[in-house]
């Protein structure tokens, strides 16, 4: 579908194509941008222009209106690049980009976001970063969405961070997709054994292209603790509060995304954040109980992993045969997000919807199944009610405050350790990357 007739007749008077800066006079209202391909969506007589802030605007010219060509077209899918040049005077960390929407920008041919940016045009975006840190090394292992995340990516990013960590770089700063960013911080927490330098996990949730951009405060907070600070392990590094102000350090093992697109949607859970960072270098520490920093220490990628572990949600009349589908289908592990204290349909009226006979031929064949908080905030105690001592009696392991999304991350790494069900629930209840509160603090429960 092509622009109308009136819309169509001015562009073609002025020889505009998309890619060119135009002007559009429309009374006393004066507008100036880069014309944008039309997609077949809208208005056929509406006009898309980014301005120069970086957000875009649609206008309805009429007939009265004007267009006039500013300058030549540009290659609108062709996005400018920035290299950062060695400095000796700067410490020297390295960056792991793996794609996600801090790494994209939207394609103009479709209107959707495109997840296919090479580092240096992310860098182009963050120019300041040129005063803040070197780049000792800039890889990029692949370039995928976080939801196309697999356990393989997991082990590769492992290897990479330990390997860069142990040639000398002070810190690394990996570049992810939010979606799923949450899983694979939890993944490097359990994964990079005796760490003791800063492995900064980095996102952004709106793509360069957008006025609102929130990469380069990210990143730049991200690059300052990896680079500076004494806080050593794995740390999600993001908005701290919608506005470009300062930035959250949390566990990789104790946060959540808990909105889909805000810019502060990555919040921790059961736990305080260990600190605020402003891009200026500025950071306040908020919780001392941190591992810090030991530059002389070596770290090892530790990577074994169970593909066969599964993760559910129970929720009322869910049939109990999801249980039997992954015994038949040979998994070796299940975590349950429990209601309440950690609870699943048990003592049902209707016999075949209680989820008992379920759990008992899970233990006879040696599965594990742990139960994690549905609840999210709080933890899980099996001796409150009845139905959750049935399962305690039936062996069934319960995670305290472990978040569902950690504690299916542990139990494939666990798993990819031991075969003995003994010893796989005493490693699910050992503390290993702070994944586990030792109490309940309510200040940690947030509006």
């Amino acid at each position: 579908m092509s622009y109308s007739k009136t819309t169509k007749g001015l562009l073609d008077a002025a020889s505009v194509r998309p890619g060119d800066r135009i002007r559009i006079t429309s009374g006393s209202v004066v507008v100036e941008g880069l014309l944008l391909p039309r997609i077949e969506l809208g208005d056929t007589a509406a006009l898309t222009l980014k301005l120069d802030n970086g957000y875009n605007i649609g206008l309805r010219p009429d007939s009265d209106s004007t267009v006039e060509r500013m300058d030549r077209r540009q290659e609108l899918e062709q996005f400018p690049t920035r290299d950062f040049p060695r400095r000796d005077d700067l410490p020297a960390i390295s960056l792991i980009a793996t794609g996600g929407t801090i790494a994209s920008r939207v394609s103009y041919r479709t209107g959707a976001v495109h997840m296919l940016m090479k580092p240096e045009e992310v860098f182009y975006s963050v120019p300041e970063l040129a005063d803040v840190v070197t780049f000792r090394n800039v890889l990029s292992p692949f370039t995928i969405a976080s939801e196309d995340m697999t356990f393989r990516e997991y082990q590769q990013l492992a290897e990479a961070v330990a390997s860069e960590l142990n040639d000398g770089a002070l810190g690394a700063v990996l570049t992810h997709g939010t979606d799923t960013l949450h899983y694979t911080a939890a993944a490097l927490s359990f994964m990079l054994r005796d760490l003791r330098k800063p492995v900064c996990l980095v996102g952004a949730q709106r793509s360069a292209d957008r006025g609102s951009f929130d990469g380069p405060i990210n990143l730049v907070c991200a690059s300052r603790i990896a680079a500076t600070s004494d806080i050593a392990g794995v740390t999600l590094v993001m908005h701290g509060e919608s506005d470009d102000s300062y930035c959250l350090v949390t566990r990789g093992t104790k946060v959540r995304k808990l909105h889909t697109s805000r810019r502060d949607a990555f919040r921790p859970v059961n736990a305080p954040p260990i600190a605020k960072a402003w891009p200026d270098g500025r950071i306040e520490v908020l919780d001392n109980a941190y591992i810090k920093r030991d530059d002389a220490t070596t770290v090892t990628a530790d990577t074994a992993m169970e593909e066969k572990v599964a993760l559910l949600k129970v929720c009322p009349n869910q049939d109990p045969g999801i249980l039997h589908h992954y015994i038949d289908k040979g998994f070796r592990g299940i975590v349950v997000e429990a209601t309440g204290l950690g609870h699943v349909p048990t003592q049902t009226l209707n016999k075949e919807k209680s989820w008992l006979p379920a759990i008992e031929r899970a233990r006879d064949e040696g599965i594990i199944v742990c139960f994690a908080p549905q609840c999210m905030y709080g933890r899980l105690d099996p001796y409150v009610y009845e139905n959750a001592r049935l399962m305690l009696e039936r062996g069934v392991t319960f995670l305290e405050d472990m978040l569902p999304e950690t504690a299916y991350i542990k139990l494939a790494w666990v798993l990819g350790h031991t075969s003995d069900v003994a010893e796989a629930q005493r490693m699910m209840l050992d503390n290993i990357a702070g994944e586990v509160s030792p109490g309940s603090d309510p200040a940690t429960f947030r509006y």
